[in-house]
This record gives C-alpha cells, sequence and structure tokens, in this order.
C-alpha cells in the first residue's frame, strides 16, 4: 500500500516529459533536479532551511542509495532558487538496511557480492565537504556490524537515530521522512 502510494505521488508531482533533469552547482555529480518556472509556492530565498532526512532504506548495491541523494538534490535545488548555501543546515540520519550504505569498499562487497565499490562513498563525502551532517545510528550499526572501522570516515555515530532525529528536532531542523 505505501509503495503504491509513492509511486502516485510521484506519478503526480513529475514534470511533463519535455523538462530535462539538470545538474546543481553545489554538488554537480549528484542530485539533478528538474526547473520549474514561475512556481507559484515562492521559496523564501532568505530563510535558514534546516532540514534532517530520515533514512531507513537500501536498494540496488549498484547505484547510490536514492534516498542518500535527496540531500544533494535539496542543496542543488534550493542552490539555483537562490538560497545562500549558508542557509542550508541539512542532516542525514541513517538506520536500519542504510547502514550498509556507509562500509568501506571491503565490507561493502563483502555484503553485496559481484559489486566491487561502494556506490555511496563518493556521494557521501561530496555531501560531507559541503557541509552535510551524515548520523549513523548506533544501534542499526551495531545490529549489522557496522563499526567505525568499517564505515566511511565522513559520518558520525550516534547513540540511535531516536536520539539524533529528536535532538536534530529540538535544535530546529524540519524532518523529512520518504
Amino acid at each position: 500500500m505505501k509503495k503504491a502510494l509513492f509511486l502516485l505521488l510521484l506519478l503526480a508531482a513529475t514534470p511533463s516529459i519535455s523538462q530535462q533533469l539538470e545538474s546543481g552547482t553545489v554538488i554537480p555529480e549528484y542530485g539533478k533536479t528538474y526547473p520549474i518556472a514561475s512556481p507559484e509556492f515562492k521559496t523564501d530565498t532568505n530563510a535558514v532551511l534546516k532540514v534532517v532526512f530520515d533514512v531507513d532504506r537500501s536498494f540496488k548495491a549498484l547505484k547510490p542509495n536514492a534516498l542518500i541523494e535527496t540531500a544533494a538534490r535539496f542543496l542543488n535545488m534550493h542552490e539555483k532558487a537562490g538560497v545562500n548555501s549558508e542557509n542550508m543546515k541539512v542532516a542525514l540520519v541513517l538506520h536500519g538496511q542504510s547502514v550498509n550504505d556507509v562500509l568501506k569498499n571491503e565490507y561493502y562487497t563483502v555484503k553485496n557480492p559481484g559489486v566491487s565499490q561502494n556506490p555511496n562513498l563518493k556521494l557521501i563525502e561530496a555531501l560531507s565537504k559541503n557541509g552535510v551532517e551524515i548520523i549513523l545510528c548506533g544501534q542499526s550499526a551495531t545490529h549489522h556490524k557496522v563499526t567505525r572501522e568499517k564505515a566511511s570516515e565522513h559520518i558520525t555515530f550516534a547513540l540511535s537515530a531516536m536520539t539524533a532525529l529528536v535532538q536534530l528536532q529540538n535544535d530546529g531542523y524540519q524532518l523529512i521522512k520518504f
């Protein structure tokens, strides 16, 4: 039921076929977006946009996790709309199956036979270099045997996803859950 609703919402939000995805300037390799001419709901380009993405799933082992890439889309899209990068505070909280997406190549390939490298590592590095805080649930990490030694150096461990989500929301971050 959730997948059907998600697909229906995705189709309803899909721009016309003539529009092409465009790269952004914040993280050009990731997070392409569609240009939207003259939206009626105006983007407040002076606001500080504090957002936390709740990422709990993983998808195809050969491609970057689309939920992680959402942070790049957010940055690229809002920068194009005129929001100063200093006014965008972005965090990702990874838990559940998504904790495997932060594994260094040698550990990722063991969990994903036939895959030569973790496609998420370059994305995670690019996000981190652009100020995105990437937080890993310590509970999920421990359950899935993802240790600090096995994980990307661009992530931070938390006691739990619940802890990180509550604290970030207490600090004014708005939760986005797909």
